[in-house]
Parts: C-alpha cells; structure tokens; sequence
C-alpha cells in the first residue's frame, strides 16, 4: 500500500473523486442539469413554435386555395354573365336592326307604291286629255267640213216629230 500513496496515478484518481464530490456537494450536477432542462425548455418551445408556425402557415395556405378557387369560380361565373349579357345585346342589336330594315322597307313600299298612283294618276290626266284635244280636232273637223251634223239634224227632226 505504500506504494500506491506514492503513485501518482493515485493521487490523480483521489483528487478526481474528491473534486468530483465536491462538485457534488455544492450542487454542480443540479445546475447543470437545470442548466440543460432550461435549454431543453428553449429548444422545446422554439419546436413548439415552429410547430405552431407551421400550422399556421398550412391554415393560410389553405386559406389560399379557397380564396384561389372561390375568386377562379367568381370569375368564371362574371365572365359567364358577362358572355350571356354581350348575346342577349346580340340579339337585341339584331332584332333592332331587323325591325328598322323591316320599317324601311315598309316606308320604301309605300313610296313606291305613292309614286305608282301618281304616275297612274298623271297618265290617266294626260290620256284624258289627250283624249278631249283629239275629240275636239275630231269635233272641229267634222263642223268645218259640214255645215250642219247629220246627228243634229236627225236628233232635230225627231225633236220635232215628237213634240206634235
């Protein structure tokens, strides 16, 4: 035994014990344990907070989507209107636009139509007259060439017959 008082390897492994007792003794291993549970703590509550982040940014990411898909549906559904309402003013023009074509011919007919009687009209004035210009040449060279019409003096005579 006397040699191992005298080995300092000995020595070194007593002192170790010793100070690994005191280390003991004062409370090190409840400080580095508290130490270490404080860092855990930390590291466990920056986990949950990432964790909690994390949930978050999958509730707005869904968030996201719907909004996304409400907006594309909202869209297609104005862009549907908007399709419906341009035909039916389609529509519209057309049977506006067909309905004046119609009033325009209509007032094209009547025109024609006025114009049609008037010519008649006239015609039948100057056939008329025409008509009157050559009885009377017809008249006035049949009393020049005679002295007396042989209607009249006929119509005269039975004049005359009758009223005895």
């Amino acid at each position: 035994m006397a040699e191992l008082l005298t080995d300092a390897h000995f020595w070194v492994g007593v002192a170790l014990v010793v100070f690994l007792g005191i280390l003991a003794f004062v409370g090190v291993p409840r400080l580095a344990a508290g130490a270490l549970d404080a860092k855990a703590a930390r590291v466990q509550a920056q986990l949950d907070e990432a964790t909690q982040l994390r949930e978050e940014a999958q509730a707005l990411l869904a968030k996201i989507h719907a909004d996304r898909e409400a907006s594309e549906k909202l869209a297609a559904e104005i862009l549907a209107n908007a399709q419906a309402q341009a035909k039916l003013m389609q529509e519209d023009a057309q049977a506006k636009l067909a309905e004046q074509l119609q009033r325009r011919g209509e007032l094209a007919e009547r025109r024609i139509a006025t114009a049609e009687a008037q010519a008649a009209a006239e015609v039948k004035a100057a056939a008329a007259d025409l008509a009157a210009q050559m009885a009377e040449q017809v008249l006035s060279a049949r009393l020049v060439g005679a002295k007396s019409d042989p209607l009249v003096d006929s119509a005269i005579r039975q004049l005359g017959g009758k009223l005895q």
